[in-house]
């Protein structure tokens, strides 16, 4: 009987272990990004808080290259669902400044954005899909639906505007994290928009919680890389 009680809690313990991180707990993860050369140009933070009423996420980014600043924290509240009920975006890149807010009213199927920067913004009103995600509560919707063992199906997201996005499944690779081969998941994610077309890579754990190891991302003279330090 005692040996039958311990294995019991360390499959309890074990289990418990396994499922730390969005979605079963709350989690902030922190990455550092270099561009090609090995350059280090700052930090992003990932944060995800659960409360009765759903999910808060939050992205900050501070990245510099000579003559060009990067300052931007998004905000998102979901429901349990993952359905978008409150977006915002504070950016700042270069010169370029947008500060702007996004309520979702899954009921109407109506969102409100109110722009304040730039000061000629103003407020629009538009239709959305029932269950409409803005670009930070996709992120983690795709998580979720990684570890339920599917890919996302295609889907409006809204960063602003609404971009059309894809994540397809390119198959299993090593990579190094932390300083371990470690087997990932590769993803592609395409997006585009009224003005914009590109795409960026995911590489995910094979962890319950499918956490983003290392993100790739395209830039004009080489590749910005987003990995994976605490």
């Amino acid at each position: 009987m005692r040996l039958r009680g311990l294995l019991f809690t360390l499959l309890l313990v074990s289990a418990a272990q396994a499922q730390q991180g969005f979605p079963f707990t709350n989690e902030s993860l922190r990455y550092s990004i270099d561009y090609t050369s090995g350059l280090s140009l700052g930090e992003a933070v990932f944060t995800a808080t659960h409360s009765t009423a759903g999910w808060t996420f939050e992205a900050t980014v501070n990245a510099a290259v000579p003559g060009f600043a990067i300052s931007d924290t998004l905000r998102g509240s979901a429901t349990n669902d993952l359905c978008s009920t409150e977006f915002s975006r504070d950016l700042s890149n270069g010169s370029k400044k947008t500060r702007e807010k996004m309520t979702f009213d899954e009921k109407t199927g109506k969102a409100h954005r109110v722009t304040t920067l730039p000061s000629e913004g103003g407020e629009t009103t538009f239709t959305i899909p029932s269950c409409a995600r803005d670009a930070l509560t996709y992120v983690y919707f795709g998580r979720r639906e990684l570890g339920q063992g599917r890919v996302p199906h295609p889907q409006e997201v809204f960063f602003g505007n609404a971009y059309s996005t894809k994540m397809e499944y390119l198959g299993p690779q090593n990579l190094i994290v932390k300083d371990k081969h470690t087997v990932t998941d590769h993803l592609v994610i395409s997006v585009k928009g009224p003005k914009s077309d590109f795409s960026f890579e995911v590489f995910y754990a094979r962890d319950a919680a499918r956490t983003p190891v290392e993100i790739r991302i395209p830039a004009p003279a080489g590749t910005l890389t987003a990995k994976l330090s605490q």
